[in-house]
């Protein structure tokens, strides 16, 4: 049943809609953030140096404070902003798909967790509509107790 929530296309806009006004709260009050994304899903501009980017674990904590959180946008459903990085303080523009971000947190604490997978168009349309209702279906029936809730 997880899966049918999780993997549903209208689930993941509404986790979308859910970080951006979250995102925009924390623009407005100043408040410092991070983000925590897997780094396939990270866009940068320009590229990092191979010897950077290889440094980066796959689940990657982006905190956003300084100039990082003064210059950071949302902008087609993308949190961007600007970040120096290895020694050498290499600067690119980042960017994060809103809907990609797992986790919201402040002070070490995950304020926001978002477990929407993202999903292409194909995707969504090859998923049967009704598989929820008839996996939901076959649990209810399979206790013998709900058989008295059965019309005849």
């Amino acid at each position: 049943m997880l899966d049918n929530v999780i993997n549903d296309n209208e689930f993941s806009e509404l986790m979308q809609t859910h970080i951006q006004e979250m995102i925009i709260h924390f623009f407005n009050k100043e408040q410092n953030f991070g983000i925590l994304c897997k780094i396939e899903d990270v866009n940068f501009n320009p590229a990092l140096p191979k010897d950077i980017e290889s440094n980066f674990n796959q689940l990657t904590l982006f905190f956003l404070a300084g100039y990082t959180f003064e210059s950071a946008t949302i902008q087609d459903n993308n949190l961007v902003f600007e970040a120096g990085f290895g020694a050498e303080n290499i600067g690119s523009l980042v960017s994060v798909p809103l809907v990609c971000i797992m986790q919201i947190i402040i002070d070490e604490t995950p304020i926001l967790i978002n477990l929407a997978l993202p999903m292409d168009e194909e995707q969504n349309k090859s998923q049967p509509a009704s598989k929820g209702v008839e996996d939901s279906m076959a649990s209810f029936l399979s206790n013998p107790e709900n058989s008295k809730f059965l019309k005849n």
